[in-house]
């Protein structure tokens, strides 16, 4: 029998993968990771341990406190710090769930595959490598954050949540009477629990910086703010300015601490950077046409990617919108959409 351990949240999608698993005659163990010490922490705990004992399946508790808070944490907080917008779940991905969490599984507890509620579809090619394909699911195909991962996290990841729509899975949860089969999704920072906000969360960190709004053509003062950490490219509500005409934060200088700001049209670019590059296996060339996500909720766009030893530079065929320094650049197939790799946009 083979023995498969799945990332257990609690949630509808982590356990339906758990009884799915267990019903294709694996056995399948729970593991959770601990990221944080708190009161919403430990109700993952227990929520997960209510599936575990309702499936009749064993449950590890993983401390993920200390590297969660170094490469999740940390990375965040330092990012606004820096004029950059972060992207927390790609990097939980790659050193915590890919990370310390995956290297339990396998080393640990002698997984044959660690599997998890994530929609995506691994398949291996004729030429033995791992590719990430989209799910059935479109609107919650969750490829843009796994493009971190290579091929022996791939080789030995499973994701069988990937040929069903989510309504399935939620129907499922119901039929097999699972705990928490009328939860609610989060789209949350998990770290960041309501009534704490993202803003308020750095205001606590950071402390109120007078600083400027400057129009990024004219360079008029349009008024002045309490910290450009609070701000992101591409925003538009919240900036709190009367202006004949609606604003957008166009670009943000951390060292001067100003926020530039102006009309829809100055938000748009056509080309960009991404370093810190990752590919889920080695591209076969250096220059090549593809689709380009720089969100995760955004459709793909067609691009022209140069590849250099340390970044990459991406040409899009029409301008986009809302370039962010910090958010992840990732790039696609233009044949099929299996995903190639990406990396950090940069300026």
């Amino acid at each position: 029998m083979k023995k498969a351990v799945v990332a257990l949240s609690g949630g509808v999608d982590s356990s339906v993968t758990a009884k799915l698993l267990q019903d294709k005659g694996y056995e399948v163990i729970g593991l959770t990771g601990k990221m944080v010490n708190s009161q919403a922490a430990e109700t993952v705990v227990k929520n997960a341990q209510r599936v575990a004992d309702k499936l009749g399946i064993e449950l590890h508790v993983f401390d993920a406190v200390e590297r969660f808070n170094e490469k999740v944490i940390d990375y965040f907080i330092n990012s606004y710090n820096t004029g950059k917008t972060p992207n927390p779940c790609i990097m939980c991905n790659q050193f915590i769930k890919w990370g310390i969490l995956f290297d339990y599984a396998i080393d640990v507890l002698g997984a044959d595959v660690f599997a998890t509620g994530h929609y995506a579809d691994i398949r291996r090619c004729a030429d033995g490598i791992y590719k990430l394909y989209p799910a059935k699911d479109e609107h919650k195909d969750q490829l843009y954050f796994l493009y971190r991962l290579g091929q022996k996290q791939l080789s030995k990841t499973i994701f069988p949540l990937y040929h069903y729509e989510k309504a399935e899975v939620k129907q499922m949860a119901i039929d097999f009477d699972l705990p928490p089969k009328d939860s609610k999704e989060s789209q949350d920072i998990c770290f960041i629990q309501k009534p704490v906000t993202t803003k308020s969360y750095l205001l606590d960190k950071f402390g109120a910086q007078k600083g400027d709004f400057v129009d990024i053509l004219t360079g008029k003062k349009w008024g002045e703010h309490q910290g450009c950490y609070q701000f992101t490219i591409g925003q538009r509500k919240g900036i709190g300015i009367a202006a004949p005409y609606p604003l957008y934060v166009i670009d943000i200088d951390p060292v001067k601490n100003i926020v530039y700001v102006g009309r829809e049209e100055d938000n748009y670019k056509k080309s960009l950077k991404i370093e810190d590059l990752n590919f889920s296996y080695t591209p076969q060339k250096r220059e090549f046409d593809a689709w380009v996500k720089i969100r995760y909720n955004m459709p793909h766009k067609k691009a022209h990617v140069r590849l250099f030893d340390d970044c990459a530079e991406i040409e899009f065929d029409e301008p986009i919108n809302s370039v962010t320094c910090g958010q992840s650049g990732v790039i696609y197939d233009l044949n099929d959409k299996h995903l190639i790799g990406g990396g950090i946009v940069s300026k």
